[in-house]
């Protein structure tokens, strides 16, 4: 079984699990957490399975090219950029296997009801935690 970890960067960090048993990831948590929350989480699941069955993909707002917005959305942009720098650089010191995902490759900003249909996860969400879900939903495994 391989384990996919998905997460959406920002203040409020939105973390998703899946479980790969070879048939694309089924969610097992969705949640938003803070970065460090997020990053203690990542390590619990590092005590609990070997590290080579653990992957994490990590939406990557650095190659994010187009934003509307006034001064506010931009300088928020700048803190999700730089908040992807930081789990790049957390996830290598750790030594985890970790994809930088473009933001275009995912199926982001799902309302509620979408969300549900398309996954069957009924638990509350908020975006940043449906964000991450959409990044190991239904994911294969890719080393």
């Amino acid at each position: 079984m391989k384990i996919l970890i998905g997460i959406d960067t920002g203040v409020n960090t939105g973390f998703a699990v899946a479980f790969d048993h070879g048939e694309g990831g089924v969610l097992q948590k969705v949640e938003s957490l803070s970065i460090t929350q997020a990053m203690q989480s990542v390590l619990n699941y590092e005590d609990e399975y070997d590290l080579k069955d653990i992957m994490l993909y990590i939406e990557d707002a650095r190659k994010r090219t187009w934003f509307t917005g006034g001064r506010e959305k931009s300088q928020g942009v700048g803190s999700v950029k730089r908040d992807a720098q930081i789990w790049e650089d957390w996830c290598t010191e750790q030594g985890l296997n970790f994809k930088m995902i473009h933001p275009a490759a995912n199926a982001t900003k799902k309302k509620v009801e979408d969300f549900k249909r398309m996954t069957g996860w009924t638990g509350r969400t908020n975006e940043h935690a449906r964000d991450a879900a959409m990044l190991v939903f239904k994911r294969y495994w890719k080393a």
